[in-house]
């Protein structure tokens, strides 16, 4: 940095020319003379070098505005400094009005204040660093926070409190955006001042540093922070959500004994409060699972009343998918792409051409499902991803294993390696179980989210607007790396012409 500064100074200085020399090849300047008041290139600086009544001349690096160094009354060099008035002298005006006063030459001046100079250098700099690394707290921040604590508390929550986490998360975001505002905007002023500081401490111009010193010695007007800037004022706390989910979890513990005792005597009310202890036996929460055991009520009922609990359980594990704790970027292989299928540039967009194209017939392609599949494969974790089907009248979303066959007719069923649901006439939904099961759906989706849990053998999908789970495989057992399964399925004439689109 000084190094730059001083050439950058040479430069500058570099510009002044001669004033002895004549015609237009006038050299550059190497030093100005106060007593003369003239800039003088290398050669004509030779007498001012041997001349006995020359020598004795005060000579400085060159400037452009000499007459600013010269005594307005009196026309003698500014070579002394009043800290009384603070005011420059030459040797003249101490004898009109400077007697008593504290009279110092302007190199010891300049040097005191230099040093002042240097302190104030320290204190940009240190305050530069103190923002840059609370940049980065916030930064951090951002990406962590609160993920760790959150991700134990909002596996079992319900659909209602994905928008207070959506509310918290934005007012949150907007704070730190704001902040981060501040912040650079400060750095820039301060390292601006850092610049000036830098520059005035390597010149040897000891009357432009003391005529500017005082100006760039001043502290910028910043924002004093000594507060740690991840603690925000954001009501986005573990206690915020505990209190939420304790509340929650409640209500769906009395809504499934409600439910059980319903449907344990549905025709004699009296029962219900005589057999409660019961009905309580046989409903279980065991780490904050809820299930219902065999004893007292029959297979059926029992099969019924747990499907009601995993279908809560589920709605939880949207909630949780959703807060970007499983998030995944999703993008499309082209290598596996059927020919009449054409993928956007950003490879997050599929839809179906109409015609054939010619594209390499590689080992990964499907040649006869209009299908495709993501770019990267999962083998590992919980995932979650969305996709837009709009109003599109057919399409089929879901996972698929490696190792699944591409080349002619495809069956796509777990057996096979597919996981997948589809849509046929515009309103015929069916999960693709190995015996396939018709879905019977309040909303139609216009967005699906698909949410994985790799060790658990689970694929699940939901609407995401309702929040509503649409089916879900349990059970699986993934052996190999599995990846995104599209198909836009077939255009007919104008009638599903849309794309499919990741989100």
């Amino acid at each position: 940095m000084a190094d730059h500064t001083k050439t950058e100074h040479s430069q500058n200085t570099s510009n002044v020319l001669c004033d002895a020399c004549h015609g237009n090849q006038k050299l550059s300047a190497v030093k100005s003379c106060l007593q003369c008041v003239t800039s003088f290139c290398e050669t004509h600086l030779e007498n001012h070098k041997t001349a006995a009544r020359l020598i004795k001349h005060k000579l400085i690096d060159p400037v452009d505005n000499l007459e600013d160094y010269i005594c307005v009354k009196h026309e003698k060099p500014l070579e002394l400094f009043c800290r009384d008035d603070q005011t420059f002298l030459c040797p003249i005006c101490i004898e009109i009005g400077h007697k008593a006063h504290n009279i110092v030459p302007i190199e010891q001046e300049s040097g005191d204040q230099r040093a002042q100079l240097e302190k104030t250098q320290a204190k940009v700099k240190m305050m530069i660093q103190d923002r840059i690394k609370k940049t980065e707290e916030i930064k951090s921040s951002e990406k962590n926070n609160n993920v760790k604590s959150l991700t134990a508390l909002i596996e079992r929550c319900l659909s209602e409190l994905l928008e207070v986490i959506g509310e918290k998360q934005k007012a949150a975001e907007k704070q730190a955006e704001e902040l981060l505002k501040e912040l650079e905007q400060e750095m820039t002023e301060l390292k601006s001042r850092e610049t000036a500081l830098e520059q005035l401490s390597h010149t040897e111009d000891h009357l432009h540093l003391l005529r500017t010193c005082s100006s760039v010695c001043s502290l910028p007007q910043v924002k004093s922070r000594t507060s740690n800037i991840t603690d925000m004022n954001i009501d986005l706390t573990t206690e915020v959500f505990e209190k939420a989910l304790q509340g929650l979890q409640e209500n769906i513990k009395m809504e499934l004994k409600k439910f059980f005792e319903i449907t344990h005597c549905p025709h004699r009310p009296s029962v219900v409060q005589e057999s409660s202890a019961s009905s309580f036996s046989s409903f279980t929460d065991t780490e904050n699972k809820i299930y219902f055991s065999k004893s007292s009520t029959s297979p059926k009922r029992v099969e019924k009343m747990n499907k009601k609990a995993f279908k809560l359980a589920a709605c939880i594990e949207f909630v949780t998918a959703h807060v970007f704790l499983f998030a995944v970027n999703v993008i499309l292989d082209p290598k596996t792409a059927h020919p009449k299928l054409i993928l956007s540039k950003d490879r997050k967009q599929v839809k179906h051409s109409g015609s054939w194209r010619d594209v390499p017939n590689n080992p990964e392609r499907f040649d006869s499902s209009s299908c495709v599949l993501g770019k990267d494969g999962f083998s590992c974790g919980k995932i979650y991803y969305e996709v837009e089907v709009g109003e599109k009248t057919e399409w089929d979303l879901g996972m698929a294993r490696e190792s699944i066959e591409r080349k002619g007719k495809i069956t796509v069923c777990p057996e096979n390696g597919f996981w997948s649901i589809w849509l046929r006439n515009g309103d015929e939904y069916v999960a693709n179980e190995s015996c396939p099961v018709p879905l019977s759906l309040k909303d139609k989706p216009q967005k699906v989210g698909v949410f994985v849990d790799y060790e658990e053998g689970l694929v699940s999908f939901y609407n995401v607007e309702t929040k509503a789970l649409i089916y879900s495989f349990t059970g699986q057992s993934f052996t190999e790396k599995i990846y995104p399964f599209f198909s836009p399925c077939n255009k007919r004439g104008d009638v599903n012409t849309k794309p499919l689109i990741i989100y």
